[in-house]
């Protein structure tokens, strides 16, 4: 049996840094729970109400507020602020916030500049402020979550449509965590056979599902935090597995499949016909230029802790 990870920290109070810190405190495998958040109301609730939880749960996990400064000691730390911004964008609605939370995860950057522990970003558009993370606090252990979640997805709808169970569909969504996903048709299959994917309903049901969940409960919670727990298990050798996760691959931020064993991660990209390949292509172009017309505009005083 392993034994327990020393100390988490959580970057951010709102709707997914609540969920991940309940998941964690009720998991009971780290020993200590650091809670950040740019509000100091919102972090010192948080732990209140986790010091709740706790003890009705008797659990062994301690909790208390930190700034992200004092968290150079945790095994991993989640990044999950969002900056105050109304989001109006009918598309590309994640890359909207691009302007907005890219100031904040810039300055958690360089607070973090050197962290030798796994970084898990959540901030959207995800694949972006993943890169920005990691090519400025220089870390190496840097996670984009997103494709994951896309890839939980799509074999739900997939195993829906075709009324089979979820776990006989093995097929992945990678490249960008937004409109310009790339759904890995050509490779998916279901109880170990080819299937016809029907891609327009596959896509429509991709885009609407995260719609549908944010103006039912204002913003998704729980699938992005089970997300995390997931990477976090991998990234820190608690499981072994397959899991897509956004990270450099070959000069380009991008979600792909990594197999990882015992914390180790290897890439496992799957076979893509021509179609995908362009698709991917043009995912890439696209957060690459995203990334170059973001950081010019990052002022000394955005880009620097206070």
């Amino acid at each position: 049996m392993r034994p327990p990870v020393p100390a988490i920290g959580v970057i951010g109070a709102g709707a997914v840094g609540q969920t991940v810190s309940t998941l964690l405190m009720g998991a009971g495998w780290c020993r200590e729970l650091l809670i950040a958040s740019g509000s100091p109301t919102s972090a010192e609730a948080l732990v209140a109400d986790l010091e709740d939880m706790q003890q009705v749960l008797d659990a062994s996990v301690l909790v208390r507020t930190a700034h992200p400064s004092q968290m150079g000691h945790c095994a991993a730390v989640v990044v999950c602020p969002r900056a105050k911004f109304t989001n109006t964008a009918t598309a590309d609605v994640r890359m909207a916030g691009r302007a907005a939370n890219a100031p904040i995860v810039a300055r958690l950057a360089h607070t973090l500049a050197g962290y030798t522990g796994t970084a898990i970003v959540v901030t959207n558009p995800v694949d972006v402020m993943t890169r920005l993370f990691a090519e400025i606090s220089g870390s190496r252990q840097v996670y984009g979550l997103g494709s994951n979640t896309d890839t939980a997805r799509y074999r739900l709808t997939l195993a829906h449509h075709l009324r089979v169970p979820v776990d006989a569909v093995d097929g992945q969504v990678i490249g960008e965590h937004g409109d310009d996903a790339v759904v890995c048709a050509s490779s998916t299959r279901v109880g170990g056979l080819p299937v016809a994917v029907p891609f327009a309903e596959v896509r429509a049901e991709l885009s609407a599902r995260p719609r549908r969940i944010n103006h039912g409960v204002g913003r998704a919670r729980a699938g992005p935090a089970g997300a995390v727990l997931a990477a976090l298990r991998a990234a820190l050798g608690l499981t072994d597995g397959v899991i897509e996760l956004c990270v450099n691959h070959d000069g380009r931020w991008r979600g792909i499949p990594l197999r990882f064993t015992a914390g180790q991660p290897t890439v496992c990209l799957p076979a893509l016909d021509h179609g995908e390949a362009q698709r991917l292509l043009n995912a890439d172009n696209k957060l690459r230029t995203a990334y170059d017309t973001l950081t010019p505009h990052l002022t000394e005083q955005e880009a620097n802790p206070e």
